[in-house]
C-alpha cells in the first residue's frame, strides 16, 4: 500500500467537523508544532518576523490546503471547543507567566500594573462597547443586543503582548518588561472577568441597580479568584515542606507541583470564578515558596517544564487561529455583505486603537505622579511601547468571542458569523501587521546605550544572563535566579538604584520573613534534610 499526503489531508478534513479526534488530525497537528519551532529558530534573528507571525503563517498555509483538498469542505484539524482551548490549553500559558515573573518589578509596580491591567481595561471596554453602539447603528446593523455590545467590549480589551514581549530584553528594560507583561496578564485576566460578569445579568434595561450588582460582582470574581490562588499555592508548599517528598522521589514532588497548579484552575472553574487569575496567583506564590522547599533536580524539571508546557501551548494557538482564518463556513455568511464586514472590522479596529491611547497615556500621567525617582517615571517613548504591546489582540479575544457568539464551535446565526470573522479578521491584522513592525518600531524607540552594553560586558563572566538584571532591582536581600549560586553583588552605587525602606514591599518582606516563610519555606527557610540530594540549595 503506497502512502498518500493528499489522502490523509481529505480524510482528516473531512472527519474535523466530527466530534471524534482522528489519529491523522493529532499526527499533523505534532507535524505543524514541530514545522513552528524549526522555522522559528531558523527566523528568530529575522528584524520582521517572530514566533506568532510564523505559527499564524503556517495556519494559514496550512488552513489553504486542507480547504482546497477537502473541496472547501474544512480548513483546521479540529473543530473549536471552548472546553478544549480553556481547561487544557490556557492554564500552562497564565500557570507560567506567573511562575516566571521577576517578583521585585511585579510587586514594586504592583500598582502601575494594576492601575494599566483592571481600570485600562475597564477604560477601554467602556469606549469600544459605546462606540460600537454609535458605529454599528450607521451600518444599519441591528442584531446586537446590550449584551452582545457589552460583550465586544470585553473581548476586545483582551491585549495580546507575546510579540512586544519576544522583542523586549528583560535586563535592559525591567520597568517596562515588567510593564507590559504584567498588564497583559492581569488584563486578560480582567476581560475574562467582565465577560463573565456580563453573562451572568440580565441587561436588556440596564440600571443603576443592575450597573451596581454588576460591579459588585466583577470585584468578588477578582478578589475570591485571587484569594483561592494564594491558598492553593500556600497549600502546596506546606506540604512539600513537611514531607519532603525529594528525600525519596523527586518524581513525586514534580508531580505534585503539577498537578496542584492544575488543581487550582480547575477548582477555579468548579466555582465559577476567574480561572486565569487564580492560576496566575498561584504560579507566583509557588515560585515564591513551594519552589524552594524542593530538591534542585525537581527546581530544574518543573522550571523547564512549565516553560516548555506554555511555548507548545501559545504555538498551537497560533496555528489554530490562522486554520480557522479560512473556515469556509463562517464566511459563506459574511460573503452576502462584504462591505458591512468591513466596515465592523475596521470599526472595531479603529476603537482598539483610540480605547488603548485612552486608557495608557492618562493613565501613564497618574502613575507618574506617585513616582517620586526621576529614573522611575514612565517616559513618553516607554508609554508608546506600552501601547503597542496592547494593540494586538490574539487568542483569549477568538476564544471569549467563539463563546459569546457561538454554539459548541458552529455558527448558527449571520450575525453571530459577522462578529466571529470580524474579531479573526482583527486579530490576523493586528497580529500580523502591528507585530511586523514591532521590531523595528522598538529598535527606534529603545536604541541599545553603551552603558548597557559595557555593564553587560562586566557582568558576563560572573552573572548569568537570566539573572543580570537581579542585583539591580533588590536591596541583595534575595534573588530571584534560576539556581540560588552564592555570586557576589557588585558594590558600585550605579548599580544599585535607590531602595525605600517605608514602602508596602518594605513592610510585606519583614511580615514574610517573619511569619509567612518560617511556616510556609522559601529560600533561606528550608529546613535543612540531611538526606536531601542538593544541600547547597537549602541554605
Amino acid at each position: 500500500m503506497g502512502f498518500s499526503l493528499g489522502s490523509v489531508v481529505v480524510r482528516l478534513g473531512l472527519k474535523s467537523g466530527t466530534d471524534a479526534t482522528p489519529v491523522d488530525s493529532i499526527t499533523l497537528c505534532v507535524a505543524l508544532l514541530c514545522a513552528c519551532i524549526l522555522i522559528g529558530h531558523l527566523l528568530e534573528k529575522n528584524r520582521w518576523m517572530n514566533e506568532s507571525i510564523t505559527a499564524l503563517s503556517i495556519g494559514l498555509c496550512t488552513g489553504l490546503i486542507i480547504l482546497l483538498t477537502t473541496e472547501g469542505k474544512s480548513s483546521h484539524l479540529f473543530l473549536f471547543n471552548e472546553q478544549l482551548f480553556f481547561i487544557y490549553v490556557l492554564p500552562p500559558i497564565i500557570f507560567n507567566a506567573g511562575f516566571q515573573v521577576k517578583k521585585k518589578q511585579f510587586f514594586r509596580n504592583f500598582m502601575t500594573i494594576m492601575l494599566f491591567g483592571a481600570v485600562g481595561t475597564l477604560i477601554s471596554f467602556i469606549i469600544i462597547s459605546l462606540g460600537s453602539v454609535q458605529l454599528f447603528n450607521k451600518l444599519n446593523i441591528d442584531f446586537l443586543d446590550t449584551m452582545d455590545y457589552l460583550a465586544l467590549g470585553a473581548i476586545f480589551s483582551a491585549t495580546d503582548s507575546v510579540c512586544t514581549l519576544q522583542v523586549l530584553n528583560q535586563e535592559e528594560t525591567p520597568l517596562l518588561y515588567s510593564l507590559v507583561f504584567g498588564e497583559g496578564v492581569v488584563n486578560d485576566a480582567t476581560s475574562v472577568v467582565l465577560l463573565n460578569a456580563i453573562q451572568r445579568f440580565d441587561l436588556s434595561h440596564i440600571t443603576s441597580s443592575i450597573a451596581m450588582k454588576l460591579f459588585g460582582n466583577f470585584l468578588y470574581l477578582f478578589a475570591t479568584s485571587t484569594l483561592l490562588g494564594v491558598a492553593v499555592g500556600l497549600v502546596s508548599a506546606y506540604i512539600i515542606k513537611k514531607l519532603y517528598f525529594g528525600r525519596h522521589s523527586t518524581d513525586r514532588e514534580v508531580a505534585l507541583m503539577i498537578l496542584m497548579a492544575y488543581l487550582s484552575y480547575i477548582m477555579s472553574e468548579l466555582f465559577n470564578l476567574s480561572a486565569i487569575l487564580t492560576v496566575f496567583f498561584c504560579g507566583i506564590v509557588m515560585s515564591h515558596y513551594t519552589w524552594h522547599n524542593v530538591t534542585e533536580s525537581s527546581r530544574v524539571t518543573t522550571k523547564h517544564a512549565f516553560a516548555t508546557l506554555s511555548f507548545i501551548a501559545e504555538i498551537f494557538i497560533f496555528v489554530y487561529v490562522g486554520m480557522d482564518a479560512l473556515d469556509i463556513e463562517k464566511w459563506k455568511f459574511v460573503s452576502k455583505s462584504p462591505c458591512r464586514s468591513i466596515g465592523v472590522s475596521s470599526i472595531l479596529l479603529g476603537l482598539v486603537l483610540v480605547g488603548r491611547a485612552a486608557s495608557i497615556f492618562p493613565l501613564s500621567f497618574i502613575s507618574n505622579l506617585t513616582r517620586k525617582s526621576q529614573s522611575d517615571k514612565i517616559g513618553l517613548k516607554q508609554q508608546v511601547v506600552i501601547w503597542w504591546a496592547g494593540l494586538m489582540r490574539g487568542a483569549v479575544s477568538v476564544a471569549l468571542a467563539y463563546n459569546q457568539f457561538t454554539n459548541s464551535g458552529h455558527t448558527l446565526l449571520p450575525g453571530n458569523a459577522m462578529m466571529i470573522t470580524s474579531t479573526i479578521s482583527v486579530v490576523l491584522f493586528s497580529t500580523v501587521v502591528f507585530g511586523l513592525v514591532t521590531k523595528p518600531l522598538m529598535r527606534v524607540l529603545l536604541p541599545k546605550t553603551q552603558s548597557s552594553n559595557e555593564l553587560s560586558c562586566e557582568l558576563a563572566d560572573s552573572v548569568d544572563s537570566k539573572s543580570l538584571a537581579l542585583p539591580l532591582l533588590g536591596n541583595g536581600k534575595e534573588r530571584e535566579s534560576d539556581a540560588d549560586i552564592n555570586i557576589p553583588l557588585p558594590t558600585s552605587k550605579r548599580m544599585l538604584p535607590w531602595d525605600p525602606t517605608h514602602t508596602v514591599h518594605h513592610y510585606w518582606r519583614k511580615f514574610d520573613d517573619a511569619f509567612m516563610r518560617p511556616v510556609f519555606g522559601g529560600r533561606g527557610f528550608t529546613q535543612y534534610v540531611p538526606a536531601s540530594p542538593t544541600q547547597w540549595t537549602l541554605l
